[in-house]
């Protein structure tokens, strides 16, 4: 006992004297246990609301719906789960899709309830065509629970989507870390700091598995983390085992080199796979742009008629319930799995947090705009219900520029009045101002939202490029012997008059005439050079000097001189990336600003002549009597089409503008992710343009198509009228 005291006793005091010149646990590495505690804070703070919501709803349902999934589902839903970081049993998610299912069913049945009892209660023989809307909804309900049943692995998809943008510099931080303090530990942890979200959530739940005993190391718990990964992104599990073999090179010149290996590894397979995923991508995208758009589009000039020919089977509900509902889900769900197969990309890791002070008064500009527009647009409906006799009084111009402000065909008498349209083309025109006015409300706001953050990122950018190249002078001077402190000053004067060289001479200010340390000069609160930079490269190379400090010169040296080296590598590769997706990045852009906007503005205009042509081959056979185009009777025609049970032009444009709405949000979500990956500001930002453009350039087109088929149909009234 007493030399077990004694033993303690000395290394005790031994320990204490090495503890004075060696800085065992950094200051800024947490502890395992502190490290691996802000995982539940973490993770409260980084998953989005969507996500909780999802969880608590799955949960309740879970409790009330208590079934069985087969093994092999339950396992797969299990993996998903465990990825996206949810509090969930798979049971729960098909309680979730059981539940939401069956509710959907309910509600139909209480709207067949609603249009069909009174019918049947009136004695009516007559089929309610509204039937069909609930009985849609109903068949949409039961097909929509085997698609929710598999939300998590939907979560877990977008989840891994945005993990892989920031695998390379996960690496690169690991690697930067391990090139001066061999420590596997510290690394992490130094990774999940500065990688930012949803990988560094991923990376402190390696060290909340071994805390909370579910893994007894840190080794099973990292082994475990990338089997997870070992299917979708192979480059990344190399390397990282090729950063731990590093630590049993007892050589460094060795070790250096499985390190650079290591990055090697994950830039060569980034570009190999980028390579295939590009090539591969462009059959896929054709189909997408004809089958899911184009085509669509130009078939809408048919409906007009197809509800004529059916005797008014076919509403324009049901076109809406198709294009606006059913197809865009489709087209979504196509491009969506196209982009989860997208490999590890590389992002700049410049996050810019809205702290509410960007964008200042966008949301009063949206709503102005909103409320203007759809006033404007509804009007031909609020004027018929404020008084139901005003249908047809007012019309605009003569001869071939005749315009009907509202023109509704109504039929019967009092309360047995129906009336459909409108038909008119000033009520057309109006309609254009709705989906054109909440897409400009749209766009305008994100477009203000994110301009001067968008701005920030951009400068920050260009300073990171400057930056590298400071940081090689920098290691370069304190290899040749000059302080780190005297290094800052002479870097700073060799660059004046640029942003880095004004960075660099804040922290020579701070230091000499301040009197901080250099931790203080660089991220002090309210004076810290690093607030001109929210660059986290920046923050991570001065996190890395301060590191390197405390083991000298040459380890400072070595390290600004390797950050500089790795990411000039990881640079030349990014552009390469951003080269493979050129060409289908690009076609996406003319889709969404050009193509989409310019063919459904021209269906809109043929589609108003259509209609135009009919209403007044019968308004010219109610004049006449009769009438005859070269031997064929206008009668027979009108009796054909029955122009009563036209798709009416102002709904039909609303079906129109508002599925080239969603066609733009949908494609310039599924660009940004392509070319970028999940980066919400880059997205915010490119929807603001394309709404503000692309709808801008529909209204145009539809308004000049309007009235040029307006024209069109008018000579050709004229035409019909002299031959009668």
């Amino acid at each position: 006992m007493a030399a077990s005291e004694e033993a303690k006793r000395i290394l005790e005091r031994y320990g204490n004297k090495l503890g004075e010149n060696i800085d065992f646990e950094s200051a800024d590495i947490p502890s395992n246990k502190a490290f691996s505690r802000e995982y539940e804070i973490f993770r409260n703070e980084s998953l989005d609301k969507t996500d909780s919501f999802y969880e608590n709803t799955a949960r309740l349902f879970g409790d009330i719906i208590q079934l069985k999934l087969k093994p092999e589902e339950e396992k797969q839903i299990e993996d998903a789960i465990e990825f996206a970081h949810l509090n969930i049993k798979p049971s729960d998610a098909l309680g979730f899709a059981l539940f939401f299912g069956i509710a959907v069913v309910i509600f139909a049945v209480l709207l067949i309830g609603v249009s069909v009892v009174p019918d049947v209660m009136a004695g009516s023989e007559k089929l309610n065509p509204m039937l069909g809307l609930p009985l849609l909804i109903m068949m949409l309900g039961v097909l929509m629970i085997k698609p929710l049943s598999k939300m998590p692995i939907y979560l877990a998809s977008k989840r891994r989507l945005a993990a892989s943008n920031q695998m390379v510099v996960c690496i690169l931080y690991m690697i930067i870390y391990m090139r001066h303090t061999s420590n596997l530990e510290h690394a992490i942890k130094f990774a999940g700091q500065h990688v930012g979200n949803p990988l560094a959530l991923d990376l402190r739940k390696i060290f909340w598995d071994v805390e909370t005993d579910t893994y007894s190391t840190i080794k099973e718990s990292i082994d475990n983390y990338l089997l997870g990964w070992r299917e979708y992104n192979l480059e990344f599990v190399e390397a990282f085992h090729l950063i731990g073999g590093s630590l049993y090179e007892p050589v460094e010149q060795r070790r250096v080199s499985l390190l650079e290996k290591a990055l090697e590894v994950i830039l060569e397979g980034t570009h190999e796979r980028m390579m295939h995923f590009a090539h591969d991508l462009k059959s896929p995208m054709t189909i997408l742009y004809m089958l899911g758009i184009v085509l669509p589009i130009l078939g809408l000039v048919l409906f007009p008629l197809i509800g004529s020919f059916l005797s008014g089977i076919v509403k324009w509900y049901h076109l809406a319930i198709l294009y606006n509902i059913l197809l865009p889900i489709g087209v979504f769900i196509f491009g969506y799995n196209l982009l989860i197969k997208r490999p590890t990309g590389y992002s700049e890791n410049i996050e810019i947090k809205d702290v509410g002070e960007y964008g200042q008064g966008a949301k009063f500009m949206a709503a102005i705009l909103l409320v203007v527009f759809i006033a404007i647009g509804l009007l031909p409906v609020v004027l018929h219900f404020a008084n139901p006799d005003f249908y047809d009084q007012y019309t605009i111009g003569s001869g071939t520029l005749s315009m009907k402000l509202l023109d509704m065909k109504c039929t019967g008498e009092g309360v047995d009045k129906v009336c459909r349209g409108p038909y008119g083309t000033i009520a057309l025109i109006l309609s254009l101002f709705i989906p054109f006015g909440i897409a400009i409300a749209f766009g305008v706001y994100y477009k203000i939202k994110t301009k001067e953050m968008m701005e920030i990122r951009k400068n920050t950018k260009n300073l990171e490029k400057e930056f590298i190249g400071s940081l090689f002078q920098l290691g370069n001077r304190v290899g040749g012997g000059i302080p780190v402190e005297i290094a800052f000053s002479r870097v700073a004067s060799d660059m004046a008059g640029t942003p880095t060289g004004d960075f660099f001479k804040m922290i020579s200010i701070n230091l000499t005439k301040l009197g901080m340390s250099l931790k203080e000069a660089i991220f002090n609160e309210k004076r810290g050079a690093i607030l001109m930079f929210p660059s986290g490269l920046v923050q991570t190379s001065m996190r890395v000097l301060l590191e390197s400090a405390r083991r000298g010169p040459n380890v400072v040296s070595r390290s600004m001189i390797s950050i500089s080296e790795y990411v000039n590598k990881i640079n030349g590769v990014n552009e390469r990336l951003k080269d493979l997706l050129a060409d289908v990045t690009s076609s996406m852009k003319s889709q969404v600003s050009f193509m989409t906007p310019m063919i459904a503005g021209i269906v809109v205009g043929v589609s108003s002549m259509v209609v135009s042509i009919i209403n007044r081959l019968v308004e010219e056979m109610g004049k006449s009597g009769s009438g005859s185009i070269e031997g064929m009777d206008i009668g027979n025609i009108a009796t054909m089409l029955k122009p009563e049970y036209i798709i009416p032009s102002y709904h039909f444009q609303l079906v129109v503008g508002f599925y080239v709405v969603e066609v733009i949000i949908i494609l310039t979500y599924l660009g940004s992710a392509i070319e970028s990956g999940i980066d919400n500001l880059a997205f915010k930002n490119s929807l603001g343009n394309n709404m503000v453009f692309g709808m801008s350039l529909y209204f145009v087109i539809s308004l000049l198509g309007i009235l040029v088929f307006t024209i069109l149909a008018g000579g050709i009234s004229l035409v019909t009228a002299s031959g009668g």
